[in-house]
């Protein structure tokens, strides 16, 4: 495994619903450090309207945590997302709750997909996408990744990576989709890499995910800096063997993060663990 320094360090905190509880998963793993020099966007998952008890979102509690402490090193903070085929970014983030929560903290929200300025890169090796085109200020920021522990129908698990994929300002995501969703995920995050990865499994989601699937409290947070090392633990959290996820092992394969030097704290994987029904 090489020595400690090269272990990718992930947080596995079990707790109540609370600030507290998400402030410990980030302050194990160093989350916010060096992140001041410049903006920072909270990329949420708001695949629908649901409230975050369904499963189905991010819990605003995970974004008030995270606005509590990067307000103490940077105040350039924006909680961003995109709008998705069947749902309006703008619309979940009020019905969410998240939106007031931006409000009492003079934090703004940004719907990407109405963020005038875009920048195409060129993605090295693509999967399916030689060339991608993100709001310029995604290639110009810190992105914390505030995902959910939940299922997919597509991509058996939704969490860290998959969350990235919504940064892509196009409303009609079905055409990547028809590309292979698995594949664009891993052009995305070979691209954009997040700071920190944070995986809400305060209430989790089994059986038909992304949105329809059955809650399940799991009281869990997740956190870590490597994006393909705490997918890989959140994964063996639900059941699943990551080397069988496709975006999680070809994400590591090309570099993007490691699929096996993993140091956990806080909890074993074994004593949360819980084999998810699948989609």
């Amino acid at each position: 495994m090489g020595d400690s320094d090269a272990l990718a360090k992930v947080a596995i905190v079990k707790g109540e619903r609370s600030c507290q509880t998400v402030r410990k998963a980030i302050e194990m793993v160093n989350g916010l450090d060096e992140l001041a020099d410049k903006p920072v966007l909270i990329k949420v998952n708001f695949i629908c309207t649901k409230t975050y008890e369904t499963g189905a979102t991010t819990d605003p509690i995970i974004v008030e945590a995270l606005i509590q402490i990067l307000k103490e090193i940077n105040r350039n903070i924006f909680v961003v997302e995109s709008d998705a085929t069947m749902t309006n970014a703008d619309e979940a983030s009020r019905a969410t709750g998240t939106l007031a929560l931006c409000e009492k903290y003079s934090v703004p929200f940004l719907n990407l997909r109405h963020y005038k300025e875009k920048v195409s890169v060129r993605v090295k090796s693509p999967e399916v996408m030689p060339k991608i085109t993100f709001p310029r200020i995604v290639l110009e920021s810190h992105i914390i990744s505030a995902a959910k522990l939940k299922t997919h129908n597509e991509t058996k698990v939704t969490l860290g990576l998959k969350n990235m994929f919504g940064l892509l300002p196009d409303k009609l995501k079905f055409k990547f989709h028809v590309m292979g969703i698995e594949k664009v995920i891993v052009d995305v995050n070979s691209i954009v890499r997040p700071a920190l990865t944070i995986i809400d499994g305060f209430f989790a989601m089994e059986g038909n995910g992304p949105v329809n699937g059955t809650p399940v409290k799991m009281d869990l947070v997740i956190a870590g800096k490597d994006p393909v090392a705490t997918d890989t633990v959140a994964s063996k959290i639900m059941g699943f063997n990551p080397s069988l996820i496709y975006h999680i092992r070809r994400s590591a394969e090309k570099g993007i993060g490691t699929l096996e030097n993993i140091e956990t704290v806080g909890e074993e994987v074994e004593a949360v663990s819980r084999v998810f029904k699948r989609s």
